[in-house]
């Protein structure tokens, strides 16, 4: 996959995709093989490797009882620390501005997937993984999320689209 290209990672359900984004996230070992992000081999040193890297992996996971804008936090903080300034940048990114304060527990599947996608970008990552990156959201939001990646990849960020449509990897992917 070449620096700034939307890889277009294309299955039906239950293909393994999924457990295929596990594996280069070293989320799963892998039985065979090895995974290489960025000239760095992720089964050797995968904390250089995957500091580059965000990602989404199916459905994200937050605490329901905060908000958008504090489980951001809690990312950051994760991450080494994120200025106020880039959470709010990936808010506004992602279409989240004005709702970053509303319990994440009161937000929409779509919400939650832009939040996962808020959450992938705060360390301004090289490698962006996604996995279904539209899933739950209006035609309106699949539209913005499309342009969003192409705006990302246009920047030089390279992004993997994970997908069992075929038809949305044919609209935003390389």
């Amino acid at each position: 996959v070449r620096r700034g290209e939307v890889f277009g990672f294309l299955g039906p359900n239950g293909a393994g995709k999924t457990t295929a984004i596990a594996m280069i996230l070293r989320l799963v070992a892998p039985d065979a093989g090895r995974v290489e992000i960025l000239g760095h081999d992720v089964g050797h040193d995968a904390e250089t490797a995957l500091k580059q890297v965000g990602a989404i992996v199916e459905t994200p996971a937050f605490y329901p009882y905060l908000s958008g804008l504090d489980n951001l936090r809690v990312f950051a903080l994760a991450r080494g620390g994120v200025s106020e300034g880039r959470i709010a940048e990936v808010l506004a990114l992602v279409g989240l501005r004005g709702r970053e304060r509303d319990r994440f527990s009161t937000y929409s599947l779509g919400m939650k997937q832009r939040l996962g996608i808020a959450g992938a970008l705060l360390g301004r990552p090289d490698l962006l993984i996604l996995d279904e990156p539209t899933n739950g959201l209006d035609p309106a939001g699949i539209i913005e999320i499309r342009q969003l990646i192409r705006r990302l990849a246009d920047g030089g960020q390279t992004i993997v689209l994970c997908s069992h449509l075929l038809g949305e990897v044919q609209q935003v992917c390389d």
